[in-house]
C-alpha cells in the first residue's frame, strides 16, 4: 500500500481526497490544507472544506504554512511515498517537493498547456472554448509545466458556469487521479513532456475583472458572467435615474443572464448599452450588440432573486441604467 499525503483547500478538492481515502491501493497518511479562515457575516474562523472532510475521515491535518520549520517537521514525520495536490493555494518550495520520494502530482482543470495558472476553467468559459478537461501532471519548479501522466476531455455546453464546470471536472477527474498515481507508484505510468505550443495563462479573476462593460457584445458579457459565477461574481452599478438621478449608484450582482432571443416580439431592439427595459416577466439590458436578458440578480443589501421580481420591487424609472 502506497503512503500518500494529500494537499488541497476548496470544495473541488474534496472528491479526490475521498477517492484516495476509499482506494485500497493507498494509505492517506496526512492532509495538508490552508489555515482556518474567517467566513460569513460574523467572520468566524472556519476550516477549509478539505480540512472538514479530513476530520470526518479521521485523517491528520497539517495547516501551517509550507515555508515554516513546523511544516517540514510534520511532513517528514508522515513518511509519505507520494503526494497529491489539487487547488491547495500555496506554492510548494523545492525542499518540500524533494521531501516526498515519488514526487507531487497535481490535478489541473484544463488540458495543458492551454490555461496554465490559477483559473483554468473560468478562463476556458470566458474565452468561449468548446472543450475543457483535466490533466494529472508531476509538479516541478515551473508553473504547471511538468510531464503529464493522465488526461481527460469534456465537451462544453456553452451554458455552464465556472462553478458547474469545476464541480463536473472535480467529480469526473477524481478516479482518473487515483488511477494515475497508482500507476506512478507501481512503475507503469507514462510521462508525457508538455509542449509550450498553444500555451495560455489563466490569470486569477479579480473583482475588478468581473465588472461588466455593457458596451461589449452580448455573447461576450454572457461568457463573462458565467466565468465569474460563483466567484468573484459578475457585477455592475445601477443608476436609478428619474428623481434619484443624483443618488449614489448601487452595486448589482448578475447571477444569471442570457443573450435575448431577438426573434421574439417582446424583445426591445433599440436599447443603448447599459439601458434597462422591464417587461412583465423579463428584464433586458442593452449591450454593444443585441440585448441581454437578466435572469437572477442580487442588489446591494438584498437577497438574490429573479430579475423580474427585483425590478418590480425596485420601481425603476424608465431612464434607469447600468454602468
Amino acid at each position: 500500500m502506497t503512503k500518500l499525503v494529500f494537499a488541497g483547500t476548496p470544495d473541488v478538492a474534496v472528491p479526490s481526497l475521498k477517492a484516495f481515502a476509499a482506494d485500497p491501493r493507498f494509505d492517506v497518511v496526512g492532509v495538508i490544507t490552508r489555515p482556518d479562515a474567517p467566513t460569513g457575516r460574523g467572520r468566524k474562523l472556519a476550516p477549509s472544506p478539505v480540512k472538514a472532510a479530513a476530520i470526518d475521515l479521521g485523517l491528520p491535518v497539517i495547516d501551517s504554512k509550507p515555508r515554516t520549520p513546523e511544516f517540514m517537521d510534520a511532513l517528514k514525520a508522515l513518511n509519505a511515498d507520494i503526494a497529491a495536490v489539487i487547488a491547495y493555494g500555496n506554492i510548494l518550495p523545492k525542499e518540500v517537493l524533494d521531501a516526498v520520494p515519488m514526487g507531487w502530482y497535481n490535478l489541473h482543470f484544463s488540458n495543458l498547456p492551454r490555461w496554465r495558472g490559477a483559473a483554468p476553467a473560468q478562463r476556458a468559459i470566458w474565452a468561449g472554448d468548446q472543450t475543457s478537461g483535466a490533466d494529472v501532471f508531476k509538479i516541478g519548479e515551473g508553473l504547471d509545466d511538468g510531464p503529464i501522466v493522465a488526461s481527460m476531455s469534456v465537451e462544453l455546453t456553452g451554458r455552464e458556469t465556472a462553478g458547474e464546470l469545476l464541480e463536473r471536472l472535480a467529480e469526473q477527474g477524481a478516479p482518473m487521479y487515483v488511477d494515475a498515481l497508482a500507476a506512478v507508484a507501481d512503475g507503469t505510468a507514462a510521462f508525457n513532456v508538455q509542449s509550450d505550443e498553444g500555451m495560455l495563462y489563466a490569470h486569477k479573476i479579480t473583482v475588478e475583472d468581473a465588472r461588466i462593460d455593457w458596451s461589449a457584445k452580448a455573447d461576450a458579457i454572457d461568457r463573462q458572467i458565467r466565468a465569474c459565477t460563483p466567484n468573484p461574481g459578475a457585477w455592475t452599478q445601477l443608476v436609478a435615474g428619474g428623481e434619484a438621478e443624483d443618488a449614489e449608484a448601487i452595486s448589482l450582482h448578475v447571477l444569471a443572464a442570457r443573450p435575448a432571443d431577438s426573434t421574439q416580439p417582446n424583445v426591445p431592439q433599440d436599447l443603448a448599452a447599459g439601458m434597462l427595459r422591464v417587461g412583465k416577466r423579463n428584464v433586458w439590458v442593452g449591450t454593444g450588440s443585441t440585448p441581454l436578458e437578466l435572469l437572477d440578480v442580487k442588489a446591494q443589501g438584498k437577497k438574490a432573486m429573479r430579475a423580474a421580481d427585483w425590478a418590480r420591487g425596485a420601481r425603476l424609472s424608465p431612464d434607469a441604467y447600468l454602468k
